[in-house]
């Protein structure tokens, strides 16, 4: 997972976009489970994560505040 282009973003429909952060933030769930239990994870997908997510959320609030 590498970091994806804002652009790219831009073209999911308002449910891809739900669907994608809920599936990232249970992704990040998950890593977190796995570093409490020591079980091997890369350290880096958190911040890949994080990321993905705080676009997706910015992108969200931006159309929230266009269609009011």
């Amino acid at each position: 997972m590498t970091f994806s282009n804002f652009e790219e973003l831009k073209t999911l429909s308002n449910e891809n976009l739900v669907e994608e952060i809920l599936n990232l933030k249970k992704q990040l769930f998950d890593l977190r489970l796995k570093k409490a239990t020591r079980q091997s994870i890369k350290p880096h997908l958190f911040k890949q994560s994080k990321h993905k997510i705080a676009q997706l959320l910015t992108l969200e609030s931006q159309r929230k505040q266009t269609s009011k």
